[in-house]
C-alpha cells in the first residue's frame, strides 16, 4: 500500500550520507517522520468499582479526563516521528549531513528525550516502475551529538528496532508526520509461525540458515558463504578499512536457530551503507518478508549471487 505524505510534498530535502571520506548523495525525498515505543501494560483502576462515592458530573469529569490521559499515554508508546530516506536493517549505521529545517527541528526535538530516536523508513520500485514508500521500517537511534556543518548538521544513526505502520499517518503540531507502528520482534514472529498453518517453516529456515556460515565446497578453499564475500568485499571496498568497520557495526552474525535475524545480518552486509555496488538491493525485500524462511532465501540469494558477481563468474551488470 502505497503512504502518502502531503504536508512534505513540496518540501525540498537535501542531504548527503558520508562514511569517513567517502560521500555519497542521496536523492531528494519526501521526509516523514513517525514515533512509536512498546505498549507498556498499565493498570488503572475504575472509581466505580472503588468505595469512592462521586456525584455523576464528577465521575464524567473523572472519566473523560483518565481516558485523556490514557490516549496521551498510548500516543507516547505507539507514535513517533517517521523520516522517508533509505532502507535500513538493525544494527546498520549511517552517517549523514541534514540541511531540511524541518528534519533538524525533529532532531532537537528528539535530542530532549533520554534516548532519541524516529522512524526509518526506505521506498521500494514496483515492477511497473513505480516507487512507493515502504509501510515497514525500522526506529533508528542518534547515537552521537549531533554536529553543526556547512548550515545543516551531521548526524549518526543506528538502527534497532522493527516495525510496522498501523493505519494512516497524520501530520503532527510541529510539523512533521506521525503514524501509530507496531513493532516486531524477531522470535515472537517465529514462535507465531511455529503455532500457525505451518508448523514446520521455522525448521526449514534453520536448515537454510546454516549453509550460510558452514564450510562451501564451491568455495575457494572451502570457506563458508559469509568468509568468502568478506574476502572478496575487501578487494572492492571503497576505502581501506570499509569492511572491518561495517563488521564491527554489525557485530557477531546471530546463530542458525534465529533465522530472521540472521538473514537480516547478511542482508546489513552485503548491502551497506554507503552502499558497494557489489549486490542487489535485498533490503525492502527482507523488511517485507512475511516469513523466517522468505527472509532467509532472500539473503541466501542475495549472497550468492554477490559472490559470483565479485569473483567474475556471474556479474550482475
Amino acid at each position: 500500500m502505497k503512504i502518502s505524505f502531503p504536508f512534505l510534498a513540496s518540501l525540498a530535502f537535501s542531504s548527503t550520507s558520508h562514511v569517513g571520506a567517502f560521500s555519497t548523495s542521496i536523492s531528494p525525498r519526501t521526509t516523514k517522520i513517525n514515533s512509536t515505543l512498546n505498549v507498556c501494560h498499565t493498570t488503572f483502576i475504575n472509581p466505580r468499582s472503588t468505595h469512592l462515592r462521586l456525584s455523576s458530573d464528577d465521575d464524567d469529569d473523572f472519566m473523560a479526563s483518565l481516558n485523556s490521559r490514557i490516549e496521551q499515554v498510548k500516543n507516547l508508546e505507539t507514535k513517533c516521528p517517521l523520516v522517508v530516506l533509505d532502507c535500513m536493517l538493525p544494527r546498520q549505521v549511517m552517517k549523514i549531513q541534514v540541511k531540511n529545517p524541518l528534519f533538524i527541528e525533529l532532531v532537537r526535538t528528539q535530542m530532549e528525550k533520554e534516548t532519541p530516536t524516529f522512524g526509518m523508513l526506505g521506498m521500494a520500485i514496483l515492477s511497473t516502475g513505480e516507487k512507493v514508500n515502504l509501510r515497514t521500517g525500522v526506529e533508528v537511534e542518534i547515537t552521537e551529538k549531533p554536529l553543526v556543518a556547512d548550515e545543516g548538521i551531521m548526524l549518526v544513526l543506528k538502527a534497532g528496532r522493527r516495525f510496522i505502520i498501523e493505519g494512516e499517518v497524520e501530520d503532527a503540531e510541529q510539523g512533521w508526520t506521525e503514524g501509530r507502528v507496531r513493532y516486531v520482534d524477531s522470535e515472537e514472529q517465529e514462535e507465531e509461525e511455529i503455532h500457525g498453518g505451518d508448523r514446520m517453516s521455522v525448521a526449514r529456515a534453520i536448515m537454510k540458515a546454516k549453509p550460510l556460515t558452514d564450510p562451501n565446497a564451491n568455495m575457494e578453499n572451502n570457506v563458508s558463504l559469509v568468509d568468502r564475500w568478506i574476502e572478496l568485499a575487501k578487494q572492492n571496498e571503497r576505502k581501506p578499512g570499509q569492511i572491518d568497520q561495517l563488521l564491527e557495526d554489525l557485530g557477531e552474525i546471530p546463530p542458525e536457530d534465529k533465522p530472521s535475524e540472521r538473514a537480516l545480518w547478511v542482508g546489513a552486509l552485503i548491502n551497506p551503507l554507503p552502499a558497494m555496488g557489489v549486490a542487489m538491493e535485498i533490503r525492502p525485500a527482507l523488511l517485507t518478508a512475511t516469513t523466517a524462511e522468505k527472509r532467509v532465501e532472500v539473503a541466501y540469494d542475495g549472497i550468492l549471487k554477490s559472490i559470483k558477481h565479485m569473483d567474475g563468474s556471474s556479474p550482475l551488470w
